[in-house]
């Protein structure tokens, strides 16, 4: 997976974000809880899910759906790429403590995939 990182302004590096900054071991633990809540609902990890354990555990609204049929199309992602991107949406949805993948979710996995495309 491939992340595009934004150039941080000089401001910010010097005086912190305005917002506040997570700790690592705040992140730390999201991770640790996510990866618990993957292990309650299937027994491992997310990214070891068999296609029919993406049916059941990863599901996606109606508009999810057409919009990653969409991207499947202009990119053209392959059936493999498809289950992966709802794995990867199923972790993100975890990270955000959400029990369902919502659209935000389905976006960022696809667009982790998409810079897979580019290089």
């Amino acid at each position: 997976m491939h992340l595009e990182v934004p150039r941080i302004a000089h401001e910010i590096l010097r005086k912190g974000s305005p917002e506040g900054e997570e700790s690592s071991a705040t992140i730390r633990q999201r991770v640790i809880n996510a990866r618990n809540r993957a292990l309650t609902r299937c027994g491992k990890a997310n990214s070891a899910m068999s296609a029919k354990e993406v049916k059941q555990f990863c599901q996606v609204s109606d508009t999810g759906h057409q919009l990653l049929e969409q991207a499947m199309e202009k990119f053209g992602l392959s059936n493999r790429a498809y289950h992966r991107i709802l794995k990867l949406a199923r972790t993100i949805a975890d990270l955000a403590d959400a029990p369902n993948i919502d659209i935000k979710h389905l976006s960022e996995a696809i667009g982790y995939r998409k810079l897979d495309r580019k290089v």
